[in-house]
């Protein structure tokens, strides 16, 4: 018998019964659709991982740390020291170090500080950023609003995206709670107006509030005149440091660093410890996000503390993979099940059909032939089973995804909670096609081997 003829008998045979096929096929599309939706879940939750992480920053940006922590003026920093015994800080001579890196494509000193930007009778407690403004592009800033800084910016400065509405007047009563209200009602628009509005930038972080004279304190410290600033940029909306803090040139910062330090005359201890690092932090740009990892050993190797959101892409990867793991496994029972249903069908098929086998092996027909029919047989449910539960897995996906869209809003992944790839719906018909054939391979080794005769004889 050629190809075609075969075709046709399986397909009537399938046919002629139709009730136990139809069940037959059932069993498969339940098992193809458990196996497609519950692997649909995990392939979004990865996808939502990386969405999130994308907000959060670049892949391939590792910041790079001292041991220790500086936490202000008069607390003292701990310095980290390489395996050989030598203190490591974080200076001029790191950076040329870890320029000097295979991989590194920039490098960029952080100078940190917590200053009082005043807008009229507006105050806001920022987080100032001392960076070079020629590397911004490097590292990945993007503005939403006006420019980032450019090399000859002295008293430019580029916010980001929540800082305005950090702004409130100190001197109106429940000034509190200002993140989310704006004298009393919903901040639907920030106080100030970061870019147009004129700034002054200060050290002492009371300013623009009312002082009470205190006598018992003989501290003889003043502040330093604040210093005048505009806004040149606001920052494209994202969920890191970047979203809350305010960037300017590090040598503005420095100068505005280096007038408090002469203001706290006093304070010794607070200069010594601005001369143990001098940056806060490093960041450090790698050409590919393939190199990061070995770049951030090498870096770990010197004495650093270093941190990326790679680290966070490994751990989300293994909590995927696991999830993944546990929902394709509950899935592949109900398609266990139908392999069992498909191996049953054939067996039956072939008590019902034992004269029928006889009287084709009397006709002359190879054994081969007759295994053929009935493996194909059974991928024929199995291909065809697997197309309809697919279909069924994507209106089941598209009903998940509408469903959840309506009451999770904006606090969903814009890819939905399930995620059917082209991947996994071509895998998942080959898969279901590969189980029927597996399920018929007995019952076609068991026809084959029926006896003529015996088959002949039976009623």
């Amino acid at each position: 018998m050629n190809n075609l003829d075969l075709l046709k008998m399986a397909c009537g045979n399938l046919l002629r019964r139709k009730t136990r096929t139809i069940l037959t096929l059932l069993g498969v599309v339940i098992g193809t659709s458990s196996i497609v939706v519950m692997l649909s879940l995990g392939i979004a939750m990865d996808l939502s991982f990386k969405e999130s992480l994308s907000q959060m920053g670049s892949l391939n940006i590792i910041e790079v740390n001292s041991m220790g922590s500086f936490a202000g003026p008069g607390m003292s920093i701990v310095s980290s020291s390489n395996s050989s015994g030598n203190e490591v800080k974080l200076d001029d001579n790191a950076v040329a170090t870890l320029e000097k890196i295979p991989g590194v494509e920039a490098v960029m000193p952080v100078k940190n500080a917590y200053l009082r930007i005043a807008i009229g009778r507006m105050m806001g407690n920022v987080n100032v950023l001392g960076i070079n403004p020629e590397l911004m592009e490097t590292f990945d800033f993007k503005v939403d609003q006006g420019r980032l800084l450019l090399a000859t910016d002295k008293d430019a400065m580029v916010f980001g995206p929540q800082v305005a509405y950090n702004f409130y007047n100190p001197r109106l009563r429940n000034s509190g709670n200002r993140m989310i209200r704006y004298n009393g009602q919903e901040a639907e628009e920030p106080p100030v107006d970061l870019i147009s509005d004129k700034l002054l930038l200060t050290t002492d972080l009371s300013y623009g509030e009312r002082r009470t004279v205190d006598n018992s304190s003989d501290d003889d410290y003043t502040p330093p005149p604040p210093h005048k600033a505009k806004g040149v940029g606001i920052l494209e909306e994202s969920y890191s440091e970047t979203a809350w803090s305010a960037y300017m040139n590090i040598s503005s910062l420095e100068t505005i660093l280096e007038e408090e330090k002469k203001a706290r005359r006093n304070d010794r201890q607070a200069s010594r410890t601005q001369d143990e690092n001098k940056y806060q932090n490093i960041k450090v740009k790698v050409a590919s996000i393939e190199q990061v990892e070995a770049v951030q050993e090498k870096i770990k190797a010197l004495g650093f503390q270093t941190y990326s959101l790679s680290d966070m892409v490994k751990s989300m990867k293994d909590t995927s993979r696991k999830m993944q793991a546990i929902l394709g496994g509950i899935g592949a029972v109900s398609l266990l099940v139908a392999a069992i249903g498909i191996t049953n069908t054939m067996i039956m098929s072939i008590y019902e059909r034992t004269r029928e086998i006889g009287v084709i092996k009397v006709l002359g027909a190879n054994l081969s032939d007759i295994k053929n029919l009935f493996m194909l047989e059974a991928a024929m449910i199995g291909f065809g089973g697997g197309c309809i539960g697919l279909i069924f897995s994507c209106l089941v996906s598209l009903g998940l995804n509408k469903i959840t869209a309506g009451f999770m809003g904006n606090m969903g992944s814009s890819t939905g909670i399930s995620v059917i790839t082209p991947e996994l719906g071509l895998l998942s018909v080959v898969f279901a096609t590969i189980v029927g054939i597996i399920s018929g391979y007995s019952p076609a080794r068991r026809a084959m081997k029926l006896s003529a005769l015996e088959a002949i004889r039976t009623e």
